[in-house]
């Protein structure tokens, strides 16, 4: 049984109110010129603002999203000896399951309380960059998996693509800026197994479900997960509780357009933390969508975001570079 949050909840910020909208896709996808305009500068102001939105009207229906957690419980559900057959260290977990204590959030001296897989994607049009990914894992014990995956990947990856345009608009790109850049990117979709925590008292003092950090990538596309946990930290260093309705998608920045925009649009710091003592056995389930674009995409600042008083911060560095280092970063690769 899924919790169904009705609201985005907040604490009270003596600075400001965080400016959280809920944007409808389908005005920007099927809209007029002026729909399309506000829901770009609504986008761009939020992202400014506490760095993520709230998406509604994006194509995947309740039925889709229930049968995917469905299929992620039952993945997490397997044998550890069966889940391990599908465990490819090689591969710095960026296909199929990862198990617990191998990601540490950049800076963490504790891995993260969770299990995963990952499913990354599938060139179907002759393109080149196909040998340049890995196979995705067949799981062979849950076939649906694998479809109702590919099926939300595809879904997810098409809106991320609306997004970016939207985001191009706001940035006074050409509307079309990203296309060439995430035609078959290097994006991932990720299913997280917070599991139970039988014995808290023996935990390490800094052991969390998902400490602090930043995601790698361009955006991020979070289908609502099946229980409490998110925060947020808002621009005033509070830390904000993200409830959102089970069939809505929580969008944030990642790393990467914030290295493009020179800080314009900032990379969203978020954690899950361990929920309260009397729930400490039951699990979390979340389903992550990383859009990343291909790996030679330049990630040099834009030069519209760099002025005397916005100077440049980053060092000059493709998609693919900067994956590599964050992925070691995290203990992922070696």
């Amino acid at each position: 049984m899924f919790y169904n949050f009705g609201y985005i909840n907040f604490k009270q910020n003596t600075m400001s109110t965080p400016y959280i909208p809920t944007l409808d896709l389908g005005s920007y996808i099927d809209g007029t010129e002026q729909q399309r305009k506000k829901f770009s500068d609504e986008l761009g102001r939020a992202f400014n603002d506490s760095g993520f939105v709230t998406i509604t009207n994006h194509g995947l229906s309740q039925e889709l999203i229930d049968k995917l957690y469905q299929n992620i419980r039952a993945v997490f559900s397997l044998p550890a000896d069966q889940k391990a057959k599908y465990e490819k260290p090689e591969l710095a977990g960026q296909r199929g399951y990862t198990s617990p204590g191998k990601e540490t959030a950049k800076g963490a001296k504790t891995a993260d309380l969770k299990e995963f897989w990952q499913i990354g994607q599938t060139v179907t049009d002759g393109d080149p960059v196909k040998f340049l990914y890995p196979d995705n894992e067949f799981l062979e014990e849950i076939p649906e998996f694998n479809e109702i995956t590919n099926e939300v990947y595809q879904k997810l990856e098409s809106n991320g693509k609306h997004l970016l345009r939207a985001i191009a608009t706001y940035l006074e790109l050409p509307i079309d800026y990203f296309d060439a850049h995430v035609h078959n990117g290097n994006s991932i979709l990720r299913g997280i197994h917070y599991f139970p925590i039988e014995d808290p008292d023996a935990l390490p003092d800094d052991a969390v479900r998902a400490g602090a950090h930043e995601d790698i990538n361009l955006i991020t596309l979070l289908i609502g997960a099946s229980a409490d946990g998110l925060e947020v930290l808002t621009r005033s260093d509070d830390w904000l509780p993200i409830k959102a309705h089970h069939s809505d998608i929580v969008v944030n920045v990642g790393d990467m357009l914030q290295r493009l925009t020179n800080n314009k649009l900032r990379s969203t710091t978020h954690r899950v933390v361990n929920p309260a003592r009397e729930l400490m056995k039951t699990s979390r389930f979340s389903v992550p969508f990383f859009l990343h674009p291909r790996a030679g995409m330049d990630l040099t600042s834009l030069d519209s975001c760099i002025d005397e008083e916005h100077p440049k911060l980053y060092a000059d560095m493709t998609a693919g570079e900067y994956l590599d280092e964050r992925l070691r970063e995290i203990g992922l690769k070696k």
